[in-house]
Parts: structure tokens; sequence; C-alpha cells
């Protein structure tokens, strides 16, 4: 990592372990400037030195390029379950699209698992129990099959009590992963199948206490939302409320009224796929073949924005990408090829809010696309090289919908769940975007031990469509980063110091928020809805700085840390919202009668431009000590780590309850291990202060309350591990 000319955070299994990630939204803290934001279901949101968005339904893709064993993977529930037998994660900074392909406008992630090693026998068990009565165990077998062949079989399992009083925020996962290595003369093959299993209640929210919602309990006691203790809250709430729409008298919870939150939410999520590595030693190259299928059928009920929310899907990926890499030590050094992607999903989500509100929609998507891309370094004089690549992408989506929309009902006895509203379907639209994306840069070895370079890169992510009946397409993202950065290494090799400064041109970012929808209703009249919607929020500009240090004491003590600096604000920013009143938000709003409205409602125009970028803190930094002692034949290691973290806003409307202020939270690892690494015990407490952290944030529609999705509260155990 030390020799390449780019900001990559690379996190060993070891490391995983020791601060206790089991998913892809642990790797918050453990790389400053990468923030994972869970959202609805099974859905999670990447949000790399301010480039990101929120990811909550089968329409929205993440800008930062997940990978797991080299293949893109674009749904968001097909991220689950990969986080167990890993050689290593690596997190990019800054736009890939030369060589990491669609939709790496702000970076990668690339999860690499454990491959088969050859002529090797053995194993590993790991065992993990703590508080919430979590259950962790994982377990892999490396079978040698002949001198050229192996197979490797790992799996996990792990159960956890929720952290929400309600029982929600709970844990419930199977998976398992077998993998084939052949090894042939010139050829390497790798073939990998995995599934994965996600049960449970599934992810929960907390009504944030606000002028709205005065009387909701503390965020700090952890109350769910569908404890009667917060939704008494809520309905007190909507009730003095004199300013929002009457509410219909409530007869029953189920079919009446408001519904509120409830306690039969559940995740029954399943992916799995089948990916092979091929590679062909040609001498003068090495050709590498990547054939790839997934398939992800999220089925889940979740009521984390604070309402009823029902979603099924079935989403089939097909991808293939071919490299010719260059081999040899000649100063040119080249990767080309090509790729294909192809994504059918279907989908059908039912939004519910009682009486008020009922959404229904089904979804049909069709994403196809193609690229060729090349990137070489050439070194015009001894440890001075030059760095060029291009990429030139096509993609095609295709989309129907079938909409069936009520809106409020004021005393009239409909079943929100079974309304007798004819569905208005939408004809089928297709959408067409071409771009050609670059990188350019010098990389120079000032020493064999200190590297500086500089570059420039362009990234793109496609625009599409969101779901409505109504304008409902918003266009690509683009960026331009500049880059200065220098790796270096002192003392021989006891001390790194890595420090990379940058300045990022966001142009057309894309939005993802709950926000008012146009749609049709029986009669093909326009009626506003609520649903998350996509829009294009116009210019902003992103620039920082971070320093990554390491420094070994002593024998045996390291320390370790990561600090980063960012400045990221728009510039321009504004969209349109329709309702009886103006939207909550702090930006400023005005009545845009260009806009035509339905009877009774307003255009409003919401102009955030000047606001800080969200999930953007300007200050974030991790730091870590460990101390070896040595007892005897075994070793003792006492760990620390902590993450700090200033102030941040969640969300575009800029809510106080969408803020999450500064924070210190800190981990405390103790781990008795042989001398050989054969078997190891460690207690751990993660969260030692039991900081309430939000992790993600959502406003509900008409009755503008916000719910919140929280990070683990202080969590502690043990756990053991065996190499055979």
């Amino acid at each position: 990592m030390q020799r390449t000319a780019l900001a990559v955070a690379a996190v060993s299994a070891e490391d995983l372990s020791k601060a206790g990630v089991a998913d892809v939204t642990g790797l918050t803290k453990l790389v400053p400037s990468l923030i994972v934001q869970p959202a609805t279901g099974a859905s999670v949101g990447f949000y790399l030195r301010g480039v990101g968005s929120l990811v909550g339904n089968a329409f929205t893709e993440n800008p930062v390029a997940f990978n797991f064993n080299q293949v893109y993977i674009a749904r968001p529930a097909a991220l689950l379950g990969s986080f167990y037998d890993l050689e290593r994660v690596e997190v990019l900074k800054g736009p890939q699209g030369t060589l990491y392909g669609r939709n790496a406008t702000g970076g990668a992630i690339n999860v690499i698992p454990t491959k088969p090693k050859l002529g090797h026998f053995g194993g590993s068990i790991n065992l993990e129990y703590g508080n919430y009565n979590a259950i962790r165990a994982q377990a892999a077998v490396n079978l040698p099959v002949g001198e050229n062949a192996a197979f490797r079989l790992a799996g996990q399992v792990a159960n956890r009590d929720g952290y929400l009083s309600d029982g929600y925020d709970d844990e419930n996962g199977q998976a398992l992963r077998g993998s084939f290595r052949l090894e042939q003369g010139a050829v390497s093959a790798t073939l990998v199948a995995d599934y994965f299993h996600q049960g449970g209640k599934g992810t929960g929210g907390v009504l944030v206490p606000s002028q709205f919602a005065p009387s909701a309990p503390p965020v700090d006691d952890r109350i769910g939302n569908s404890d009667p203790r917060s939704t008494s809250a809520l309905l007190g709430a909507i009730l003095a409320n004199p300013f929002l729409p009457p509410p219909v008298k409530i007869v029953s919870p189920t079919l009446n009224g408001i519904l509120l939150a409830r306690n039969d939410g559940f995740n029954d999520n399943d992916v799995w796929g089948i990916s092979a590595n091929i590679d062909v030693d040609l001498d003068f190259a090495t050709l590498t073949v990547v054939p790839a299928y997934r398939d992800s059928r999220p089925d889940y009920l979740t009521y984390n924005g604070g309402y009823y929310g029902r979603v099924t899907e079935t989403a089939k990926q097909k991808s293939l990408e071919v490299r010719l890499s260059s081999n040899g030590d000649g100063p040119l050094k080249y990767v080309v090829g090509g790729y294909y992607f192809d994504e059918d999903q279907s989908s059908f989500n039912h939004f519910v809010q009682g009486q008020v509100l009922s959404t229904k929609f089904a979804v049909d998507l069709d994403n196809r696309s193609a690229a060729l891309f090349g990137q070489a370094t050439y070194e015009v004089i001894p440890d001075f090289r030059l760095l060029a690549g291009v990429r030139y992408s096509h993609e095609r989506k295709k989309t129907a919908i079938a909409l069936t929309q009520t809106g409020i009902f004021a005393g009239v006895p409909v079943d929100p769940f079974n309304n007798a509203v004819a569905p208005v379907r939408v004809s089928p639209a297709a959408k067409t975007f071409e771009k050609v994306t670059w990188k350019g840069g010098i990389e120079w070895d000032v020493t064999p031990r200190n590297l500086l370079y500089a570059n420039v890169a362009t990234g793109f992510k496609s625009g599409g469509f969101y779901i409505a009946a109504l304008d409902n397409t918003f266009s690509p993202e683009k960026i331009t980063a500049y880059t200065l950065g220098s790796k270096n290494s002192f003392f021989g090799n006891r001390m790194k110091l890595n420090f990379e400064g940058f300045y990022w041109d966001y142009n057309d970012q894309q939005i993802n928020f709950i926000g008012s929808t146009r749609n049709l209703n029986a009669q093909g009249n326009p009626v506003t809805g609520s649903g998350l919607k996509t829009t294009n929020a116009g210019k902003s500009r992103i620039y920082g700085a971070e320093v990554e240090l390491s420094v070994q004491l002593s024998r045996q003590g390291t320390f370790m840390a990561n600090v980063q600096y960012l400045n990221a604000k728009y510039t321009n920013f504004s969209f349109t919202a329709i309702g009886a009143t103006a939207p909550r938000t702090t930006c400023a709003t005005s009545v845009n009668p260009a806009v035509p409205a339905p009877p009774g409602q307003s255009a409003f125009l919401v102009n955030c431009s000047g606001k800080s970028q969200i999930n953007t803190p300007k200050w974030s930094a991790t730091l870590g000590y460990e101390h070896v002692v040595p007892v005897g034949e075994m070793d003792l290691v006492l760990g620390a780590r902590t993450k700090i973290e200033s102030s941040r806003f969640l969300a575009i409307d800029y809510l106080p309850e969408e803020r999450q202020g500064s924070y210190m939270t800190s981990d405390l690892y103790l781990t008795l291990k042989g001398k050989e690494g054969k078997w190891s015990v460690t207690g751990f407490v993660n969260n030692i202060e039991d900081e309430t952290i939000y992790a993600g944030t959502s406003l509900r529609p008409v009755y503008p309350a916000v719910f919140n999705i929280l990070r683990p509260p202080r969590t502690y155990g043990v756990r053991a591990g065996f190499e055979f």
C-alpha cells in the first residue's frame, strides 16, 4: 500500500475482529473518511469524503462502489453477510471510475475473502458471547485436493437481542461460503459461492424530542418507536398541533386514522451469488476474466421511519469483466479491459400512515451497463512516472411502475391496506447515458521509502428514475477531484506517515430524501404523495486533508492515528416541495407559483445553498494504541481505540434533531494468545462511554416527526479463537 499512489485504507481481518466489526456499517469507526448510514430494511448508504446518498429502495444506488471478490455489487441488500473469513477490506478514496467500474464517484470498498491455500489442511473456529445475549460463531476449514487444488468452506451464525426497548435493532443471520482454487500451468482459477439469510426484527428507530414532539422519551433511553411511551408521545404531538391536517378518528390502530409503529416488523432477506476469478499468464501479460451472478431477495416490514413500510424485491445481477495486465519490470505498466453489467429487478412497496396516506407501487427495473477502460503508468526517467487512464461508459435504464395512491380520507372508512382505488400504470420509460471519464497524474519516488504523487480524476454516476408518475427523472452526477499526496516510511519502517490534500468539484449530486412526489389518482388527475425521491443538488465543493500515522514506539508498543479535515458545502442547491404547508426545514423557503400544485396546496422552493453537505464532519479521527507483554510462552495484548468526530447533519432538512453533535467513543480489548498465534482469548468493551450516536434519520411525512436510527450502545463480552 505504501508504494501505491492512492489514498487507501486497508483493514486486516485481525483489525476487524479487534474492533468488533461484523458488517459493513462497522467500518465507520475504523475509517474516518467513511460514514456508512443504515436505512430501511436491508439497505445501507455510503458517504466518503462527502460523496454519498441515502439508499432506501430499488431505485437508489450507492455512489461508492462496493466490490466483493472483485465483483461490483449493485443492490444495497446484497452487501450483507460478507464480513467473515476475510483477508482484508480496502477503502479507496476519490473517484475510481477508470478501474473500479460503475458508480465509483466517491471511491470504492473492496471486500477480499480468504482464498483456499494449496497443499494446506487447516482451519479456524471463533466464538463470541456478549451482552444483549450476543452470540457469534465462525468456522472455516481448508482442504487440499491433490497438489494443484484446494477447497475452503467457511460459515457464520450470529444472533443478538435488540438494542431498543421494543426489540428492534437485533441481529439474526446465517452465512455460508465455499471456495475452490485450481492452479494448472499458466492458469489459476478461483470459484466462490456464498449464501446469506437475514432474519430478526430488523432496524428500528427512536422518536427524537423536538419542538414538534416535546414529550418524546429521551433518546439516551433507547425507547423504540413501537414502544407505547413513544407512540403516545407522537399521537399527543399530532393531536395538539393545530397546523397539521386533521387526523381521522382512531377506531383501530390498524385500519383507521393514524397508523402508529407496531412490534410486528421483521427481516426475511436472502442473498446468494457465485463468481469466478480466472487468471491466465500469457508471459507478457496476465489475462483476467471475472464472471459473476448474484441474486438478492429482501423481504421485510419496517417501522423505523415511524410508519408501516412493507417491501419485497427480487434483483438478479449478471456481470463480466475482462482485463489484460502487463507483466515484467519494464517502464510501461498497463491495465486494459472491458466490463458488462446486466440487472433485472422487480419490487413491491407499500407505505401506510393510516387513512391520512397510503401508497402502493410495483416497480420493474432493467439496468444495462457496458464499458471499455484502460490505465497505464510510464517511467519517464528513473523513479519518475506519468499516469493516464480513461473509461467509456454506456448505461441504459428502463422502468415500468404501477401506482396505487390514496390521499386523505377524512371521516371515510377506507382500509388503507386494501383500498379500492384503481392503480395508475405508467408507460415504460427508458433513458440512456454515456460518459468518458479520465485520470492523469505523476508519481515520484523521492527515495525508495518516500513517494510523492499528484493527480486529477473524474467520476460519473448515471441518472435515472424515482418512484412517481410525473416528473420522475434525474440527471447524472459528475465529479472532478484534484489530489496531492505523499507516502513515507522512516526509521527502518518503524514509522509510517502519509498525507493527502484534496479538492473536489462536485456537480449535480444525486440527493435521495423522503419528500413530496407527484402521482395520478384513479381519474388521471395529479395528486401529491410522499416517497423517496431523487433530485440533483446543483453544485458543491469539497476540500480537506488527511494524515495517517503509525509509529512502533518500542518492540512492544504501536501507536496509530488517522485524522481528517473536511470542508464540504453546497454552493448551489435548491429543490421544489409541494404541500398544504411549507416543508419543515431550516433552509430558506418561498412559494413558487410557476410550479403547478393540486387544489389546496402550494409549490415551495427550498434553497439550501450555502449549507454544509450532509454527513461531512469537519474533523474526524481514529486513535489507537496496542502494547504486547510477553508472559512465558504467551503474549498479553492490551489495546485501545478512540473515534472522535465533530458535528454533522444527517439529512437535507437541517433540523436540530437531525444533527449529530460532536462525540468521542472508545473501545478496549485484552487478548491472551499463544506465541504462534494458534489460539487466543479476548475480553472487550466497545463504546465505553455508552455514547448515543445517530446512524440515520427519517422525517415522517405529513406529520413531521423525526425518527433516528442509533449506532450500538456500550457492548462487552469475550471471544475465543483457535486455529488448526
